[in-house]
C-alpha cells in the first residue's frame, strides 16, 4: 500500500514538470499580419507610406529577436545542472515568421504605391531571406 501512495505521488510530480517543461519551452505564438488587407486597395498615398514606414520600424525592432541560439545554448547548459533555466528556452520561431509576413506585406504595399505612381522614393522590394542561423534552435 504504501508503495502504491509513492508511485501515485512520483507519477503526478513527473507528470506536472513534464507539463511545465512543454508549457515553459515553447516560446510565444506568432501572429502574422495578413498580406492583403481590406480596403489597402482604396488607401491614398499617404496612408500607403505610412503604413510602409511602420512597417520598416516594425522589422528593425524584430530582428534582434531572432537571434535566440546563443542564449538558448546558455541557458541549455544552464538547464543541464538546474532545470529552472529550460523554462526560459524560447524555440519558436515566431519573431522570424512575423518578419516574413510583414516582408510580403511590405512588397505587396510597395508594388500599389507603384501602380498609383504614388512616389518617386527609392525603395526596392525586400527579397525572401533564408535565416538559417536563426532557424537552428
Amino acid at each position: 500500500m504504501m508503495l502504491l501512495k509513492n508511485y501515485h505521488r512520483i507519477a503526478g510530480i513527473s507528470l506536472l514538470a513534464l507539463t511545465l517543461l512543454q508549457v515553459g519551452c515553447a516560446g510565444r505564438d506568432a501572429y502574422p499580419v495578413a498580406v492583403r488587407q481590406y480596403g489597402d486597395i482604396n488607401r491614398s498615398c499617404a496612408a500607403l507610406e505610412s503604413e510602409i514606414v511602420f512597417i520598416e520600424e516594425e522589422i528593425r525592432r524584430l530582428i534582434p529577436k531572432t537571434y535566440k541560439t546563443g542564449k538558448n545554448v546558455a541557458l541549455g547548459i544552464a538547464g543541464a545542472f538546474v532545470l529552472v533555466p529550460w523554462f526560459f528556452m524560447d524555440l519558436s520561431q515566431a519573431e522570424q515568421i512575423e518578419i516574413d509576413a510583414l516582408r510580403q506585406r511590405y512588397n505587396y504595399l510597395l508594388s500599389l504605391v507603384q501602380e498609383k505612381n504614388c512616389s518617386n522614393s527609392s525603395r526596392v522590394p525586400i527579397p525572401e531571406i533564408s535565416n538559417s542561423g536563426a532557424s537552428q534552435q
